[in-house]
């Protein structure tokens, strides 16, 4: 799939998901991955923070091998270098990671590469630098990750919404409770981390995310 397939197809899903084994109950990535695919999901993120590198670089291999089957997008977190090893389709970086322009050096122009930024300036950044999308939040608090940055709500988002200029992730705190006020303010692709990997059903909970994104999106 070449960068300008990926893009297409990436902005045409409105549910990204992302593992965290940590919050999984018990479930391990690979199974929460092949419940993603068999819900439909088309954009996994393979993040990964309490495990060693074998370990990560050996899971990723067998999601590659299912992501390909289904045709789904699938970004590493953190990793160029793992991302290139199992031909990942690319890279998401946080701000405190290696530079988007360096990375790009590093992977090439096929490569997807996405950054998480929490305020206009970063967004800003991010497009100058070239990154392909951008993860926007935390709009609401999380705890999917040590030391994380108080939620940025919902002001920025709405920010994002009215200045876009590359596809945007909101991310950070999204529940099926909350999911309408993300909806409201204008994103059309949704991260929930916990509210996935951690339900007993995620197919189900898949299912019900997709119906109230379906409704909204008809009104």
């Amino acid at each position: 799939m070449d960068k300008k397939t990926k893009l297409k197809e990436f902005k045409k899903e409105n549910i990204y998901c992302i593992t965290a084994e940590k919050f999984s109950c018990g479930k391990s990535n690979i199974e929460v991955v092949k419940q993603m695919l068999s819900a439909g999901i088309k954009i996994i993120q393979y993040r990964e923070k309490y495990k060693s590198f074998k370990e990560k670089l050996n899971e990723c291999l067998i999601i590659r091998k299912l992501t390909k089957k289904k045709k789904a997008i699938l970004i590493v977190n953190d990793h160029p270098d793992l991302c290139l090893m199992v031909k990942a389709d690319g890279v998401h970086l946080g701000q405190d990671d290696y530079p988007v322009k360096y990375v790009r050096k590093f992977l090439g122009r096929n490569y997807l590469i996405g950054i998480s930024t929490h305020s206009p300036e970063q967004y800003k950044k991010a497009v100058k630098d070239g990154a392909d999308y951008a993860g926007v939040g935390p709009l609401f608090e999380t705890h999917t990750k040590d030391n994380v940055m108080a939620p940025v709500g919902i002001s920025y988002l709405k920010w994002v919404v009215k200045n876009q200029q590359i596809p945007f992730v909101a991310i950070g705190g999204i529940k099926e409770w909350n999911i309408k006020e993300v909806i409201d303010a204008g994103a059309k692709c949704i991260c929930l981390v916990t509210e996935i990997t951690g339900a007993k059903d995620i197919k189900q909970k898949i299912c019900n995310l997709k119906s109230i994104l379906l409704k909204n999106k008809e009104k």
